[in-house]
């Protein structure tokens, strides 16, 4: 995701750069990847949770900031406490710096970028279990989305196997729920350019009320069936600024 606000540096942001992007990490973000495998009550089960949160979120970011280096646009990538986001920085235009506007169609590509690493991470997770003569056993999102669900690797016993289950969860799971057309969600911005370009008028009213609905109906589905408290808090939210964001422009 690359629309959230930027939150403000601090001294113990944890600082170093990857493929030539400046990368930030934010000391929130460390306490709610923990927070968030809390659960497992287990001290190796939650540092390995944490890598490969810190692991998935950077690759995700990565294919944003990738996408962005294509059309020419330097950018830096920061982790916190929400998840992380690629800030475009300004491009140097004669003797000025400026922002460069990029089209519905480039927005739509540095959107998917982000989510498409991650699925390209779990693949490359699954092609590597595979040929170290393993096994990935299927799971249903919702009873019937099938995707993979654990991973069995004949070497490295459990903590392996959690790393690459982890890996394999968060970048499909979390990668398909950000594909959701809710907003500032990777999703949601796509459903935005997209409306856009259907419907140059009134396509941004309409892709609000398309993250309103959508973030609300998730919320409930989280909630009652998936059991995620998490997850019905976050997209409540969403769906509630959505909301706000048609209350004060339309």
């Amino acid at each position: 995701m690359f629309l959230f606000q930027v939150p403000p540096p601090t001294r113990y942001d944890l600082r170093f750069n990857l493929a030539g992007f400046p990368v930030r990490v934010h000391p929130l973000f460390w306490l709610i990847a923990v927070l968030l495998g809390y659960s497992s009550g287990n001290i190796l089960q939650i540092l390995i949770w944490v890598l490969v949160v810190f692991i998935s979120i950077l690759v995700h970011e990565l294919g944003h900031a990738l996408a962005f280096r294509r059309y020419g646009l330097s950018s830096q990538i920061v982790l916190h406490f929400a998840g992380g986001l690629t800030v475009p920085e300004s491009t140097l235009w004669g003797s000025r710096w400026a922002n460069v506007a990029l089209g519905p169609n480039q927005n739509i590509f540095i959107s998917l970028a982000g989510p498409g690493a991650g699925f390209i991470l779990a693949a490359a997770a699954i092609v590597g279990v595979i040929l170290a003569g393993g096994e990935i056993i299927m799971t249903r999102l919702l009873g019937f989305i099938p995707i993979p669900g654990l991973a069995l690797l004949p070497f490295g016993g459990n903590l392996l196997n959690m790393f690459v289950t982890a890996l394999l969860w968060v970048n499909i799971f979390w990668g398909l729920i950000n594909l959701l057309p809710v907003y500032p969600l990777d999703g949601g911005n796509v459903a935005r350019n997209v409306l856009v370009q259907v419907d140059p008028v009134d396509g941004v009213r309409k892709s609000l009320w398309v993250s309103v609905i959508a973030g609300a109906l998730i919320a409930i589905v989280a909630f009652f069936f998936l059991g995620s408290l998490y997850m019905a808090i976050l997209f409540g939210i969403l769906a509630f600024q959505s909301y706000q964001s048609l209350q004060a422009r339309f």
